[in-house]
């Protein structure tokens, strides 16, 4: 599916929900994409990218970047408090904020780097052993403490579980988001992210639906 494709899929999902075209942001989700595909899309004019990895992100942005100085890129994927400043170097927002300490360490960062990327706080609505994130019963409380750090929280972010509604998992964070005054919501995927449009996603993450399948090996 094209760029274009996605773009007006968007579009109508934004219409349908009764929201102002361009309410959403499309993250191109160009994780493990050879840099042909990732140029490919820069020549068709978008310039918001999403990386899941610090190092991947690192061999590849910069070159591209000094062909498209305006294209940025957002980190998806969770992040080592060992690698944080150079994610901070790298990004011009984190959506993995998930646990006190990285918190801290970005805040101890933000003051020697005299800069922080915006930051969503990712939260695990559905509550899953094996996936990062905050509890839902716990994510007012570490808003309110990343908060008393000074650090620019602008969103949260989710990825509900497979086997589950997704709507109802946007539904939550929606709702945490807004008891907490907090804007941005990043949720929704290749598969869901119409369903994310109508509960107000400020950022859905596509990847494969743009770039074609990835290529693991």
């Amino acid at each position: 599916m094209s760029l274009a494709e996605i773009q007006a899929r968007i579009y109508k999902a934004e219409a349908k929900a009764g929201r102002p075209e361009g309410a959403t942001q499309l993250i191109a989700v160009s994780k493990v994409q050879p840099n042909d595909r990732v140029d490919a899309v820069l020549a068709e004019g978008h310039r918001l990218f999403g990386e899941n990895k610090v190092q991947e992100a690192a061999g590849k942005w910069p070159g591209l970047q000094e062909r498209y100085p305006d294209a940025t890129v957002h980190l998806l994927g969770p992040l080592q408090t060992n690698k944080a400043r150079q994610a901070m170097q790298l990004f011009s927002a984190i959506h993995s904020l998930d646990r006190p300490k990285l918190a801290n360490t970005l805040a101890r960062l933000a003051q020697d780097l005299g800069q922080c990327p915006d930051l969503f706080i990712q939260v695990n609505t559905g509550e899953e052993d094996q996936k990062a994130g905050v509890l839902p019963k716990e994510a007012d409380g570490f808003i309110a403490e990343c908060r008393s750090l000074d650090l620019p929280i602008v969103g949260l972010m989710c990825i509900p579980p497979v086997n589950e509604e997704a709507s109802l998992h946007f539904a939550l964070l929606r709702k945490i988001a807004a008891r907490n005054e907090i804007a941005g919501l990043s949720m929704g995927m290749s598969g869901d992210f119409e369903k994310a449009i109508a509960q107000g996603a400020t950022h859905v993450r596509v990847g494969s639906a743009i770039f074609g399948a990835r290529d693991y090996g």
